[in-house]
């Protein structure tokens, strides 16, 4: 939308160095139009006549349509209420009094109302179209798959949902989380055998754990309850981004971008919803990582053993931490994104403002670790309670009684046991992660950011 650009810049909708950015370009127009026709369409570092005609044209139809698009009643102006309801449409919600703020400086007759001619005589030279291009690259960054699924979801606009480009993203996200995690499983299954069986008096390490795996079960051992990991990855996803939409609505919000508060709130909830539903999926996870050879026949039959001896509460096991969890996860990993984010922003997004591949893949590993060293301490209180019934001479212990047993006998560190072997997941994890999101998005026709 090539309008977008100066009504942004002169109602300062956006953070201080895209404002910079803007307010460069626009320096830039109205001093040398040429030369950012020369930035935005040579390639071959050489502009000829016939380039530059070909440009002019193409443009002043692109003002053509989007004028078009915008005079919905075909009345041949545009006037301040169309320009609310336009950025509107682009989640950005203004006043009528900014509207006509932005009316007097393109309004040339005092009318404030704009028909085509002004329209057309508007500095609007610059390839604006990024602007929300740019918001949108950082509403969609939050992809990486680290093995915990508690970030808060995506936004979309209305436009995504409409043309399916939602479930296509999701789809992507699928893809990528499933084979991030069967690279990284034998990481996080070592992880799961830390938390239930390291101790003082066994002092598990990486070497010793995978070695031990091996001799136990052979090489395939390394990755028993990857399956299931992975079959959770679509309902989880889907149920959490379902439960966020609906959540924003009852909240009575009617913007498509959410605060970061807001944001917090939604996203914690909708986790709870999701986590709800499939947390039988993680018990059976943690077993099956837990169980020796021929223990079980599979998934189904894992399930029928547990069913059979413990009951159906044994499926809920470890719920109360695992709930408590996604606070500090969420709360955290959004706050330091945010934080990262904006800071990249105001020291280097005047250069560009596309924030790029390693800062995405930096802001999203460092967000996700904090989230996780919050919340670790509940989540391996979860995977004890959830694994007490397949550890031989295991009591059956409470979240509470779970946390004074390992502070008495092991000291604060042994609420951080398996927390090497986490982080050493989270790179590669995040890296495998962007790449395969990046092929399946360019598969499903997803045009990147």
């Amino acid at each position: 939308m090539l309008f977008i650009c100066n009504y942004i810049s002169e109602l300062k909708l956006v953070s201080k160095p895209h404002q910079i950015k803007l307010q460069r370009s626009l320096r830039h127009q109205k001093y040398g139009k040429l030369y950012l026709l020369c930035s935005t369409l040579v390639h071959d570092g050489q502009l000829d006549f016939e380039e530059f005609v070909h440009y002019l044209q193409d443009h002043e139809k692109d003002l053509k349509l989007v004028f078009k698009s915008l005079d919905r009643k075909i009345a041949g102006q545009v006037n301040a209420n169309v320009i609310v309801n336009s950025l509107r449409d682009l989640g950005v919600h203004i006043s009528l009094q900014q509207a006509e703020r932005v009316l007097q400086s393109m309004d040339k007759n005092g009318t404030m109302t704009v028909d085509w001619i002004e329209w057309k005589k508007s500095p609007t030279l610059q390839p604006a179209e990024n602007i929300p291009e740019i918001i949108l690259y950082w509403k969609h960054s939050t992809i990486f798959d680290v093995g915990e699924n508690m970030m808060v979801p995506d936004e979309f606009t209305s436009e995504e949902h409409m043309t399916g480009m939602l479930w296509r993203h999701l789809v992507a996200g699928g893809g990528a989380g499933a084979v991030s995690r069967t690279c990284t499983a034998p990481l996080d299954r070592l992880k799961v055998l830390m938390q239930v069986h390291g101790s003082h008096g066994n002092n598990m390490c990486i070497m010793s754990g995978l070695t031990q795996m091996i001799k136990e079960g052979g090489m395939r051992s390394l990755w028993r309850g990857n399956g299931i990991n992975v079959i959770k990855i679509a309902p989880e996803s889907a149920l959490k981004f379902m439960a966020y939409e609906q959540i924003k609505r009852l909240m009575g919000s009617s913007q498509e971008t959410l605060g970061i508060t807001e944001r917090f709130v939604a996203g914690s909830l909708a986790g709870v919803i999701a986590q709800s539903t499939i947390y039988p999926m993680e018990v059976l996870k943690t077993r099956l990582a837990l169980r020796k050879t021929s223990q079980y026949k599979g998934i189904s039959d894992c399930a029928k053993q547990i069913l059979k001896g413990e009951g159906m509460t044994a499926f809920y096991k470890g719920y109360v931490p695992n709930m408590l969890g996604i606070i500090p996860y969420a709360g955290i990993d959004l706050a330091v994104y945010e934080t990262l984010k904006n800071t990249w922003l105001q020291r280097y997004g005047t250069d560009d403002a596309y924030p790029g591949v390693f800062v995405l893949l930096a802001c999203g590993t460092v967000s996700s670790t904090c989230g996780q060293l919050a919340s670790y301490p509940l989540a391996l209180v979860r995977t004890r309670m959830q694994a007490q019934a397949a550890v031989e001479g295991a009591s059956q212990v409470s979240m509470t009684g779970l946390f004074k047993q390992i502070m008495k006998t092991e000291g604060p560190t042994g609420l951080y046991r398996g927390l090497t072997p986490n982080f050493l997941k989270v790179i590669p994890a995040v890296s495998i992660s962007y790449v395969v999101y990046e092929h399946i998005k360019t598969t499903l026709g997803v045009q990147s950011r």
